[in-house]
C-alpha cells in the first residue's frame, strides 16, 4: 500500500516525540519534490488539509530560472498560487531525517481543479481512463545512476572537476566492488524500505561507479510516486554520507548511460492479467497486441517524456545497451520494447527508452495513453524485429535531439487529445526553452567532446 502512515500514526509518533517535521511536497516538471516543511504539531491540528505554493513552481528550468511565455504563469498573470491538496495515502517516515515524515500532494488552482499541466494529475487521468475501460494500469519503473566519492560541495567549489567514482572498473553485478559501497547502498535500501517502498535488491551497473536499485512494481500512480520518492532520497542520503551522485542520462560520453526502463501490463479490474494468453506463441494477449502497437505508432511522438533534455539523447548510442531504434522484440536488449516474462503471466512490455532524468509521472502518462490509444483502435502489431536492432535499417528510430522529439509532440494529434492542447503546449515550450539554454551554455564535458571531434 502506499505509504506506511495514517494521521492516526503520525499523531501518535508527534505526541511521543518522534516526529516533529512533516514535509508536504509537489512534483514539479522536473519531477522533484517541492513544497514545505511543517511543524509536526500544525500539520495534525489542521495544516494536514493543503497549503499553497506559487504557481511559478510548474514553469521554471532545471536550475529554477523563472521561464517567461507559457500561458499558465507569467508576470501578466501575477504568479499567483497553487493549492497543495495532500493525499494522505502517501503519508510515511523518512528514516534517513531525524524526526521527518513526509506526504506528496495534488496541484490544484483556486477552485480545487486539477492542473491539467501538473505531472501528477496528467498521470491521474490516464489512470482513470484506463479504469473507465476495465483496467488497472500496473508498471515498474528501473532506476540507474553515478555514485560519486566527491560531495556535492566538493564538486560545487571545483565547477564540477575532478568527478572521482566510487569505483575504478565496471561493476556490473560485481559483488566485492558493491561491498565497498555498503556505506551508502545498505543507508538507501534499508532507507527507502522504512518509508514504505518495498525495495527489492540494488546491485552494481554497467560502468565505473554505476548503481541500480529495483522496487516492486505497483499501479502507476503509486510507482511514479515510489520512483520520485526513491530518487530524492538516494540524493539525501549520499548526502549524508558525504558522497554525490548523478541521474543524469550520459554525464559523460564515454561511460554507460543510466536507464529507467518501465515495464507495463494491464490487469482487469477484478485482478486478472490481461497481458497473457497461453496459445499465443510468445504468451501474449491480442490486448497486449493492440497496447504494444499503440506505443509503436506514438513513439518518436512521445519521446519528449521519455528524453526531456538535450542531454538525454547522448544516452542512445550504438553498442551501449540503450535503444535506437523504437522497435519491438522478445527478450532483446537492443530493442526499445522489449517483452519480457514470455509464456508467463508474468508478460509485459519494457520501454527501454527512458533515461534516469525523467519525470516518471510524465513518462507513464505518454507510455499509457499511446498504449490505450492503441486498444481503443484495435491497431496491429507489426512483425517482431529480431536479431540485433542497432545494425537493423529502415526502421522506426528513436528521435536524434529534443528539436525532432519537440516537432513531433508539437503535431501530435493523439497526444493533444489525451493530454489536452494546454499540456502539450506548456512541455513543448519547455522542451525549446531547455534547447535555447543549451544553445548558450556548453557544460564541461560537451567541450571536450567537441574538442575530440576536431
Amino acid at each position: 500500500m502506499p505509504g506506511n502512515m495514517t494521521l492516526q500514526d503520525l499523531r501518535a509518533a508527534v505526541k511521543a516525540g518522534e516526529i516533529d517535521t512533516v514535509l508536504v511536497a509537489g512534483i514539479d516538471m522536473q519531477g522533484r519534490l517541492m513544497g514545505k516543511r511543517f511543524h509536526a504539531q500544525f500539520f495534525i491540528d489542521g495544516g494536514w488539509e493543503e497549503t499553497h505554493c506559487c504557481n511559478y513552481l510548474l514553469a521554471v528550468d532545471m536550475e529554477m530560472n523563472t521561464v517567461q511565455g507559457y500561458k499558465s504563469s507569467n508576470w501578466q498573470t501575477g504568479y499567483g498560487d497553487y493549492i497543495l491538496k495532500t493525499d494522505m495515502s502517501t503519508l510515511r517516515r523518512v528514516p534517513w531525517l531525524e524526526g521527518t515524515a513526509m506526504v506528496l500532494g495534488d496541484t490544484l488552482d483556486h477552485h480545487h481543479n486539477p492542473v491539467p499541466h501538473a505531472p501528477r494529475n496528467i498521470l491521474k487521468k490516464q489512470v482513470e481512463r484506463a479504469r473507465a475501460m476495465g483496467f488497472d494500469a500496473m508498471m515498474a519503473t528501473e532506476l540507474e545512476f553515478y555514485l560519486f566519492e566527491n560531495s556535492y560541495e566538493s564538486l560545487r567549489d571545483s565547477n564540477f572537476t575532478g568527478l572521482k567514482p566510487v569505483s575504478a572498473y565496471n561493476e556490473d553485478y560485481h559483488i566485492f566492488q558493491t561491498t565497498k559501497e555498503e556505506d551508502v547502498m545498505r543507508a538507501v535500501r534499508n532507507g527507502l524500505y522504512g518509508a514504505g517502498i518495498t525495495i527489492e535488491n540494488s546491485k552494481g551497473e554497467a560502468d565505473a561507479g554505476q548503481e541500480e536499485v529495483n522496487y516492486k512494481y505497483s499501479d502507476a500512480l503509486d510507482t511514479a510516486d515510489n520512483h520520485t520518492i526513491v530518487k530524492h532520497g538516494i540524493k539525501e542520503i549520499a548526502w549524508t554520507k558525504g558522497k554525490s551522485v548523478t541521474f543524469m542520462a550520459k554525464y559523460d560520453h564515454r561511460k554507460a548511460g543510466s536507464s529507467s526502463h518501465c515495464h507495463q501490463s494491464l490487469w482487469t479490474l477484478d485482478g486478472k492479467p490481461a497481458f497473457f494468453d497461453d496459445k499465443d506463441k510468445h504468451g501474449m494477449s491480442q490486448l497486449m497486441k493492440h497496447y504494444i502497437a499503440g506505443q509503436l505508432a506514438y513513439a518518436r511522438e512521445m519521446t519528449v517524456f521519455l528524453a526531456p533534455y538535450v542531454n538525454s539523447y547522448k544516452r542512445f548510442t550504438v553498442g551501449m545497451f540503450a535503444p535506437t531504434k523504437a522497435v519491438w522484440s522478445a527478450d532483446n536488449r537492443t530493442a526499445g520494447f522489449r517483452v519480457c516474462g514470455e509464456h508467463t503471466k508474468a508478460i509485459r512490455v519494457e520501454c527501454r527508452i527512458p533515461g534516469s532524468d525523467v519525470n516518471p509521472y510524465l513518462t507513464c502518462a505518454a507510455l499509457l495513453a499511446a498504449g490505450l490509444d492503441g486498444i481503443e483502435q484495435k491497431l496491429e502489431l507489426e512483425p517482431e524485429m529480431q536479431g540485433d536492432m542497432y545494425t537493423a535499417g529502415d526502421v522506426r528510430e528513436i528521435p536524434h535531439n529534443l528539436r525532432e522529439a519537440a516537432d513531433l509532440l508539437n503535431g501530435s494529434a493523439m497526444y493533444r487529445k489525451a493530454f489536452g492542447d494546454d499540456v502539450v503546449d506548456h512541455y513543448h515550450h519547455a522542451a525549446q526553452w531547455e534547447i535555447s539554454e543549451t544553445d548558450r551554455v556548453v557544460t564541461d564535458f560537451e567541450i571536450q567532446r567537441l574538442l575530440e571531434r576536431a
